[in-house]
């Protein structure tokens, strides 16, 4: 439930009513406005009655809210949120970001190689993995902390922000240090004990969809990170996992405009895990930003037939390049710059 007061409201009369939903058990989340303040009611709230809340004199609207997430809703947070991820603004109507680099780290060499070609290209960020979820044991795991200080390198000399996947709460302090925009990939969307932990991370988020999981499912998982304190989240459609075998997931595009009806958060497309083959990466990129994303995260390798991960659905620099350039166009013809 969301409750907004009347201008002028007196600091007392405010705290009155606080005092009053958390007597009957109610969590309250206020957000005191320059002529307004409005409360975000957390809890069973069917036991209130909207016509007697509103008979205060102080009280403005009441609004019931059928969803279960409070501070990612839209309905609480009129303005698009606007994250800073390393000095890259994403999200309302800034430049579409767009994130480049390769699905592992591979070393210091490589990692220079790529940012430098991500940089050249018009990219805003270089991601890259250092810890590696597989699905089999035996498959390359990433470099860990290396490879995080190879990033941290390319960073230096290129001045991308990075990004990459935190995998346990016990590199935490690492990524706190050292990385710009801390991903949580699409097998830890819900592991509720590692969103609590990056909830109180001053680092923004990037947050994957699951392989199977409903909006609203994802929605709540950002729930968990904000509500930790941490509300600088941006959330990433990468594909859910489908009976189609043509692509590696399915690209869920009407995510796009439902994740900016129902709240305030930017969303990026991730077109290489949704597709799976990089022949599909530049045509869903498009299609993304005329559907409104906030950004794009592209895998990109110079030798992807070598690559040490996920060579299938990366693209060489040049390709990666005319994606931007092509992209450029897109963007301004739904009034936005790139």
């Amino acid at each position: 439930m969301i409750i907004s007061t009347k201008r002028g409201t007196p600091p007392q009369e405010i705290e009155k009513i606080i005092r009053g939903f958390e007597a009957q058990g109610l969590s309250v989340t206020l957000i005191r406005g320059t002529d307004y303040n409005v409360f975000g009611l957390v809890g069973d709230t069917t036991k209130l009655d909207e016509k007697i809340i509103a008979a205060n004199p102080w009280v403005d609207s009441v609004t019931r809210v059928a969803a279960p997430y409070k501070k990612a809703n839209r309905l609480f947070h009129e303005a698009d949120t606007i994250v800073d991820a390393g000095g890259v603004k994403i999200g309302g109507k800034e430049k579409i970001a767009v994130i480049g680099g390769p699905c592992s780290i591979e070393g210091e060499a490589q990692t220079l190689e790529i940012a430098r070609a991500v940089k050249a290209a018009g990219g805003t960020m270089l991601r890259g993995g250092a810890y590696k979820p597989r699905t089999s044991p035996y498959a390359f795991q990433g470099l860990g902390t290396e490879g995080i200080l190879d990033m941290v390198k390319a960073r230096e000399e290129t001045g991308l922000p990075i990004v990459s996947e935190l995998m346990s709460e016990d590199r935490i302090d690492e990524f706190e240090e050292y990385v710009d925009l801390v991903q949580i990939g699409a097998r830890n969307m819900q592991n509720f004990q590692l969103l609590k932990a990056v909830g109180k991370m001053k680092k923004p988020v990037l947050l994957k969809r699951g392989l199977a999981n409903t909006i609203e499912e994802w929605i709540m998982s950002a729930e968990y990170i904000m509500a930790g304190g941490n509300e600088n989240v941006i959330f990433c459609e990468r594909g859910i996992r489908t009976f189609e075998k043509y692509t590696r997931n399915t690209l869920d595009l009407s995510v796009i405009p439902i994740i900016k009806e129902k709240t305030h958060l930017p969303i990026i497309i991730d077109p290489s895990h949704a597709t799976g083959n990089w022949k599909y990466v530049e045509s869903m990129s498009l299609a993304a930003i005329a559907a409104g994303a906030d950004g794009l995260i592209i895998e990109v390798h110079p030798d992807p037939e070598h690559a040490w991960s996920d060579g299938a659905q990366s693209l060489k620099p040049d390709r990666f390049a005319d994606v931007i350039e092509k992209g450029r166009t897109i963007a301004r013809v739904v009034g936005r710059d790139m």
